[in-house]
């Protein structure tokens, strides 16, 4: 049973310069992994930190459509990581931190980019 859905959509132009900021000021909102895969092709940059930067919003929208009577604060989003399995396939890595017994839960995450705008996908879904 689905239990909790989030989309987010963000403009890549908003992190065209996002390479040029120190590790430190990355690291309020990116895991080092994330950082680093993200560096890795500048050219690709601004789209990697937004796709990113928008699996967050959309992880926040889905565990408060999930959890609606447990707070959780949007900064503890920042210590997840969004990897890349080797199929491809994107994967959230969630924080314990959060509070939420995710043992229960499988999480889907879709994302996908044009040249302009990023977006993610977060289906929560009980098990």
């Amino acid at each position: 049973m689905i239990i909790g859905i989030g989309v987010d959509t963000v403009e890549i132009a908003r992190f065209v310069l996002w390479h040029t900021y120190s590790r430190k000021k990355l690291s309020r909102i990116f895991s080092p992994q994330e950082i680093d895969y993200c560096l890795s092709n500048q050219h690709k940059s601004a789209e990697r930190f937004a796709v990113r930067f928008a699996a967050r919003e959309a992880l926040y929208k889905a565990l408060s459509y999930a959890y609606p009577d447990k707070k959780i604060p949007f900064l503890t989003l920042c210590a997840h990581t969004v990897i890349t399995k080797i199929n491809g396939r994107p994967q959230l890595v969630i924080n314990p931190a959060i509070g939420i017994d995710i043992s229960q839960v499988t999480i889907h995450l879709s994302l996908s980019h044009s040249r302009t705008v990023a977006t993610a996908f977060v289906v929560i879904e009980q098990n």
